[in-house]
C-alpha cells in the first residue's frame, strides 16, 4: 500500500489540507454570523444580475474610460437591489449556494476517494466505484447548479428591470454552460470504467496464481 500512497501524492495532501481549510472557514463564518446576530448565508448575499445580453441606447463615453483611438468601450448593465426583499435574497442565495455545494461535495468525495485508495489500494473495485460516483457528482451536479443559477438570475432580473421578463429565453441568456466540469465528469467516468476493468483483471489474476 505504500506504493499506492506515493502515487497519490501530492494530490492527497493538498486535497486534505483544502478540505480542512474549507471546513474551518465555514465554521468561522457561521460563528461570526451568530455573534453578529445575522443569518448565515443570508445577509450580504449578492442580489445583482449582470445582463450582458441587454443593449442600452446610451453609449458610454470612450474618452472617459481612457480608450485609445480605434478602441470602443461597451457598457454592460448590472442590476442590483438596494434594499432587497426576502424573495430577492432567496433568489440571490439560489444563485450562489448550489455552486458552493458542488465545490464542497466534490472536495469531500475526492478526499474520501484518496483516503480509500491509500488504505485499500488504487486498483480496486471500491476505488473505481468512488471515482465513478465523483464523476457523476461533477457531471450531474454542474448541470443542476448552473440550471438553478440561471433560473434564479432570470427571476431576479425580472424583479429589477422593467424591460426584462422571466421566460425560457431569459434563462438561456443567463446560462453559462459548464463545459469544463462536464468534460471532467465524463473523463472521470471513463477512468472509473478503466479502473474497474483493471481491478477485475487483477482479482482474476490473483485468484489464478
Amino acid at each position: 500500500m505504500s506504493e499506492d500512497r506515493k502515487l497519490l501524492e501530492p494530490l492527497s495532501t493538498v486535497v486534505s489540507a483544502g478540505v480542512r481549510l474549507l471546513i474551518s472557514l465555514l465554521l468561522a463564518g457561521f460563528v461570526l454570523s451568530v455573534f453578529n446576530g445575522s443569518v448565515p448565508f443570508w445577509d450580504g448575499m449578492n442580489t445583482c444580475v449582470t445582463a450582458d445580453w441587454i443593449t442600452s441606447s446610451s453609449a458610454p463615453n470612450d474618452a472617459a474610460f481612457g480608450a485609445r483611438d480605434g478602441a470602443r468601450v461597451s457598457a454592460i448593465p448590472q442590476y442590483c437591489a438596494e434594499n432587497p426583499t426576502a424573495g430577492q435574497q432567496t433568489l440571490g442565495i439560489l444563485s450562489e449556494v448550489p455552486s458552493l455545494v458542488l465545490l464542497i461535495g466534490g472536495l469531500v468525495l475526492l478526499h474520501r476517494l484518496l483516503r480509500s485508495a491509500a488504505r485499500e489500494g488504487v486498483y480496486t473495485l471500491h476505488a473505481a466505484s468512488r471515482l465513478r460516483f465523483l464523476g457523476c457528482w461533477l457531471l450531474v451536479g454542474s448541470l443542476v447548479a448552473e440550471a438553478t443559477r440561471a433560473v434564479s438570475q432570470a427571476a431576479l432580473l425580472d424583479t429589477l428591470a422593467d424591460d426584462a421578463q422571466f421566460s425560457a429565453e431569459a434563462v438561456l441568456h443567463a446560462t453559462q454552460f459548464p463545459y469544463l466540469a462536464i468534460l471532467t465528469g465524463l473523463g472521470l467516468l471513463a477512468f472509473a470504467r478503466i479502473m474497474r476493468v483493471g481491478a477485475t483483471m487483477r482479482e482474476d489474476l490473483e485468484g489464478t496464481v
